[in-house]
Parts: C-alpha cells; structure tokens; sequence
C-alpha cells in the first residue's frame, strides 16, 4: 500500500464522535417529540381517575346484588368479612359507611360523601348527594372543583323490586 492511501486512511479514522451540526438536529428532533408527546401524558390523570370510578362503580354494583342475593336467601343483614352491611326492607344495602367498606373501597383511595334524607346540592367543591345515598369522590381531587363532575353516587333502593343505582362513571374531561 502506497503511503498517500495510508495517511488518508488514518486521517478519516482520527475523525470520531458527531459533528456540532449532527448534535443540534438530534436535539431539535427530540424537542419537537417532547412538544408533541409531552400534553397527550399530562392529560391521563383524567383517564385514570375515570378508570378508578369505573372500578368503584363495579365494587359497588357486586356488593348490592351480592348482598341481596343473600338477603333473600336469609333475609337479615348480610356480612362480608366482618364487615356487617344494613340491609333495607325491600333487600337491598343501606347507603352507608359498611357498604364502602364492604365494597372494598378504602378512604386513602376514595373521600365518601354521605347524604342525608334529601338531596344535598352541589357547592363550588362537592358534588350533588342523592337523597338516600352517597357519592365517591378520589381523594386527591375532594374538595376541589374538579370533584363537582367527577365522582359515583349511589342511591339506596326506593321501591320492592326495585334495585339501587349507581350512576355512570363520568368523562375523562369532566375529571381533568
């Protein structure tokens, strides 16, 4: 090999590492990507509220036919693991403090909001409370705005046959 060919050689082969400008486009790109990328994962803490409230939702629905499926067959108050729920005369859970407890929620997780006889109205910072019932609010948005349109109620059974309700889970915009 002739001594030209060799120093060209080691002359490219000096050369390592990437060039200012291939830097500067690498980070350009990669600022372009955060702009982008960067509000899609700030905005699903409203999608995971809405999941946690679809999960109480369920929780809640399955202790009241749970616990009406044993009121029938025993007609008395129902216990599920130590946790006594108060049963009404048409066989159906009281809105209560036992049955969030047996529907396994927990209040690190969850504020719960008991009503009373009549509807409570909504304030600048708590929900509406069905007469009869409760509402489920996360606790890490109780008390704020956001907890006005972000929550589960449950209302107690008002009629023979008649099972209780437990509202829809809301939007992922109405718990952001």
């Amino acid at each position: 090999m002739n001594k030209q060919a060799m120093s060209v050689t080691r002359a490219r082969g000096a050369q390592s590492g990437f060039t200012l400008i291939e830097l500067i486009v690498v980070i350009v790109i990669l600022g372009i990507l955060a702009a982008v990328a960067l509000p899609r994962f700030t905005n699903l803490s409203g999608d995971a509220r809405v999941a946690s409230l679809n999960a109480v939702r369920g929780s809640l629905a399955s202790t009241a036919a749970t616990a009406r499926g044993a009121w029938l067959v025993n007609p008395a108050n129902v216990t599920f693991e130590n946790i006594t729920v108060q049963m009404d005369a048409n066989g159906y859970p009281l809105a209560g403090q036992t049955l969030f407890d047996a529907a396994g929620l927990n209040a690190n997780d969850y504020t719960l909001l008991l009503g009373g006889a009549a509807v409570t109205a909504a304030t600048a910072t708590t929900p509406v409370i069905p007469a009869n019932g409760f509402a489920v609010v996360p606790r890490g948005i109780a008390g704020t705005a956001t907890a006005v349109n972000c929550f589960v109620s449950y209302t107690q059974s008002i009629a023979a046959n008649t099972p209780p309700t437990v509202s829809l889970a809301p939007t992922a915009a109405n718990c952001r």
